[in-house]
């Protein structure tokens, strides 16, 4: 039987040696004192066996954009349990607690990156957004069938950047749900991070933006590069990696990817987690040079408090539909519930209709930011609909003008 409590400051470098042995990693001293500084900033909760630390969670403290609002959303990250103790209810207990303190404090959603895509469903979480890996071939000038914006690009000192492009992300965070807030230490510790913990070929961070010097940018591009590569008689040609591209406009976008498939001694841009819908795969006017090479489930999305997490969204469409909701780890939510929603706002209360759809927590947070379709979902006999065009109703009242994407992995 394990003890499940919080874990003191002083438990921090067990909890990150549970971590680096669950996750087979060996990081460096400055990547340790990084994850250290990082946890100290987390709430945190462990299971104790005895004197033993066995298991462990962390999580940021984030806000989170959902369609027409941004709401507290827990960020769950370094989830662990020690190989001695895997099959024993060690992650079902860190779970419930993290859950119940999450509805404690009055957030409505969880939210994290899943290590293993087969784990999480069982706790209710659902794949909200999805990340496509871009490449592109610049041995040759980018073509496109757009006008590069003409306005002046320039270097920004990482140093500045979270003064110079912080704003100007947060800002961009309400355009898009499923984007969680940066702190300036996560723009220091993280994306502005001298080594990359990833790969320690990448230079450190750059950053270019769109706009003269005191003007309001229309843009930024972050990226890092990894020189040539020598291989004998052969020379592999540099990278670009694109971290994050923020535009104003498909032109400053235009730009923007222009500079970087320019730079000398690199032949490659990759793009990793880009928005699926990202106006680049529609503007390259030629699709063998810019290619997408992958597509994955990104940010998983859990409903704590359902009834609150639907009615501070926002509506396209009005829609009046009875959900049977199934929640095995959170029975408040369980239930029929009637959900009328529009425009103008959103009410869900309980219901003795027979229902329209029959779905699990899992599917309806899957489909909460706009990113997943419940017709597909019905498709695929994860939704039952009892009344015909209900999944296609919602999926109207659910739609988002862009997709839900974020690259903030944590």
């Amino acid at each position: 039987m394990v003890d499940i409590r919080a874990v003191p400051e002083a438990d921090i470098d067990r909890a990150l040696e549970l971590a680096y042995l669950a996750f087979h990693d060996r990081p460096g001293k400055e990547a340790r004192e990084r994850h250290h500084t990082l946890l100290t900033r987390c709430g945190r909760i462990g299971a104790y066996d005895g004197d033993a630390l066995v298991g462990f969670m962390a999580a940021h403290d984030f806000r989170l954009s959902v369609p027409g609002a941004d709401l507290p959303c827990p960020g769950l990250t370094f989830v662990a349990v020690a190989p001695t103790h895997r099959r024993r209810g060690v992650l079902s207990a860190l779970m419930h607690e993290q859950l119940s303190r999450t509805a404690a404090e009055g957030a409505p959603i969880a939210a994290l990156w899943a290590s293993e895509a087969a784990i999480y469903g069982r706790f209710g979480f659902g794949s909200a957004t999805h990340g496509a890996t871009v490449e592109i071939d610049s041995t040759r000038p980018l073509a496109l069938r757009v006008e590069p914006d003409r306005r002046p690009l320039r270097l920004v000192d990482p140093a500045d950047a979270p003064d110079v492009i912080g704003p100007y992300h947060e800002a961009a965070r309400g355009t898009r749900a499923g984007r969680p807030s940066r702190s300036p230490e996560r723009w220091t510790d993280g994306w502005l991070c001298e080594e990359d913990e990833e790969d320690e070929g990448f230079s450190p961070p750059r950053i270019i933006a769109s706009g003269a010097p005191g003007e309001p940018i229309a843009g930024y591009v972050l990226y890092r590069t990894k020189p040539v590569q020598d291989g004998g008689p052969l020379r592999s040609p540099g990278e670009v990696r694109v971290d994050e591209l923020e535009a104003d406009s498909p032109q400053v976008a235009a730009a923007l990817w222009s500079c970087v498939a320019s730079l000398d001694l690199t032949g490659t841009v990759r793009a990793w987690g880009r928005p699926p819908d990202d106006p680049l795969l529609h503007f390259a006017a030629d699709r063998d040079q810019v290619r997408v090479t992958g597509l994955f489930p990104a940010l998983w999305l859990r409903l704590v408090d359902v009834r609150a997490a639907l009615t501070a969204r926002a509506w396209a469409a009005p829609v009046e539909v009875v959900l049977e909701l199934a929640d095995v780890r959170l029975p408040a939510n369980a239930g029929r519930f009637r959900l009328k929603a529009g425009p103008q706002g959103a009410a869900y209360e309980r219901s003795g209709s027979g229902p329209d759809l029959t779905l699990d927590v899992r599917e309806l947070a899957a489909a909460y930011l706009g990113g997943t379709r419940l017709t597909e979902l019905v498709a695929a006999g994860l939704v039952g609909e009892h009344t015909p065009g209900a999944a296609a109703a919602l999926d109207a009242a659910l739609r988002t003008s862009l997709l839900p994407h974020t690259a903030d992995e944590f």
